[in-house]
C-alpha cells in the first residue's frame, strides 16, 4: 500500500489507515477475540497507520490496539493517539455503562477534560502504559471545541516541546468541524490534522476553509468519517449519519449517490473512499472497523477502481460540487510526501 509522510515531517502513514473505536466498543459490544482479527485483518491488508485515543472505550482500544500490534516490529507501523481526556476512576456503581458517551464498557472512568500543558503528558504518559508501547508517532489533541484557549496556550506548546525533544514525531489536532482545525493550520506548526465527517460525498464542507488552508502550509489532512457512520456505507431507512438517524433529504441523496454508483459498476463504498482520497492535502483515509470482514471489505472498496465517467455524471447531477478533486484513472505509485500531488493529482 501507497504512503505519504506527514507534513514537511518523516512520519509516514498509508493512504487508507485503521480507526481503532470500533474495537474499544463504539456502541455495541465486540469481543477480544474480534478486535484482534480486526486489527490483523488490517495489517494482512498492508495498513500501516493505526489510529487510537483514551476516550475509546476508556481506554478498551489502547489496550486492545498495543496487545494486536505487540505482534509486529515496532518500527513497522505509525500509531497515534490523542491527548485532552484525563480517565480518573469513576465511583459509579458496578452496573453503570458508558454508553452515553457511546461505548459499551462499564463506567469505571470518568473524563475529564484536560488541555494543560501536564494534563497533556500525563494523558500521553497513562496511554503509553495502556498501549504497552514507549512511543506515540502522532499526538492530536481530541475534540477541543470547547476549551480553545487552553489548547492554544497550552496544549499545542505542549505537543510542540514533545515534538522537539523527539518523544513524538508529529503533532496535531482532531475535530468534527473545519474551522478550528483551520486555525490551528494557519496558526501553528502542526503536521497534520484529523477532520472527521466533513469531507465526504454527502459533507464538503472542508473544501471551503481546511483543505486549501492545508495545502497552502503544507500540513496533512488525515480524513476520518468517510461513511458519515454509516449512511454512505448502506443508505436505508434507519441508516445512521454523524451517529444520529439520518435526516430524509441526506437519505435521499445518498441513494442517488448509490444509484450513480451501481450504473457504473462500482460500489457507493469505493466511490465514498476514493472521494475522500482524492485531495491532494488528504494524507490517509481513516477507517473505522469493528471486524477483520469490515477492514477486509473497506481495503477491497478502497483499491477498487472508479470510472472517470461516475464522476462526471455526479457533477452533472449536482451530486458532486465542480471544484471538488476527484482521482485520476489511474492510481498513482510510490510514495508522496503529503501536502504535494501524486502522479494524477490536480495540483
Amino acid at each position: 500500500m501507497h504512503t505519504r509522510t506527514l507534513g514537511r515531517g518523516t512520519v509516514p502513514v498509508t493512504e487508507l489507515s485503521y480507526g481503532a473505536a470500533g474495537i474499544g466498543n463504539l456502541l455495541t459490544e465486540v469481543t477480544e477475540e474480534q478486535a484482534h482479527e480486526a486489527v490483523t485483518a488490517a495489517w494482512d491488508s498492508g495498513i500501516r497507520y493505526f489510529d487510537t485515543a483514551p476516550h475509546y472505550g476508556l481506554g478498551l482500544s489502547e489496550r486492545r490496539l498495543g496487545a494486536a500490534l505487540c505482534e509486529h516490529p515496532r518500527t513497522a507501523y505509525t500509531l497515534s493517539t490523542k491527548v485532552g481526556r484525563l480517565l480518573r476512576p469513576s465511583d459509579a456503581g458496578d452496573s453503570a455503562d458508558d454508553l452515553a458517551d457511546g461505548f459499551a464498557v462499564p463506567a469505571t472512568h470518568r473524563r475529564v477534560w484536560d488541555f494543560s500543558a501536564d494534563g497533556v503528558r500525563r494523558s500521553l504518559e497513562s496511554s503509553l502504559e495502556r498501549l504497552g508501547l514507549d512511543r506515540a508517532d502522532v499526538v492530536y489533541l481530541h475534540d477541543p471545541d470547547d476549551h480553545a484557549e487552553e489548547a492554544f496556550r497550552e496544549g499545542y506548546p505542549a505537543l510542540e516541546k514533545l515534538r522537539a525533544e523527539g518523544v513524538v514525531g508529529a503533532i496535531g489536532a482532531g475535530m468534527n468541524q473545519t474551522a478550528m482545525l483551520t486555525r490551528f493550520v494557519r496558526d501553528t506548526d502542526v503536521d497534520v490534522v484529523l477532520c472527521a465527517g466533513r469531507y465526504t460525498l454527502l459533507d464538503q464542507s472542508a473544501l471551503t476553509d481546511l483543505l486549501p488552508a492545508a495545502r497552502e502550509h503544507g500540513t496533512s489532512v488525515v480524513v476520518g468519517g468517510a461513511f458519515n457512520s454509516g449512511l454512505l456505507a448502506d443508505p436505508k431507512p434507519g441508516a445512521t449519519y454523524n451517529y444520529t438517524a439520518a435526516p430524509r433529504e441526506l437519505l435521499d441523496r445518498a441513494l442517488a449517490l448509490r444509484a450513480v454508483a451501481e450504473r457504473h459498476g462500482t460500489t457507493l463504498r469505493a466511490v465514498a473512499l476514493a472521494f475522500c482520497a482524492a485531495h491532494p492535502a488528504v494524507a490517509s483515509v481513516l477507517v473505522g472497523a469493528r471486524s477483520a470482514a469490515e477492514v477486509r471489505d473497506c481495503a477491497e472498496q478502497f483499491s477498487a477502481a472508479v470510472p472517470a465517467a461516475l464522476w462526471e455524471e455526479l457533477r452533472m447531477e449536482g451530486l458532486l460540487p465542480a471544484d471538488a478533486p476527484v482521482p485520476a484513472e489511474e492510481p498513482s505509485s510510490g510514495e508522496t510526501p503529503a501536502g504535494q500531488p501524486s502522479v494524477g493529482e490536480p495540483s
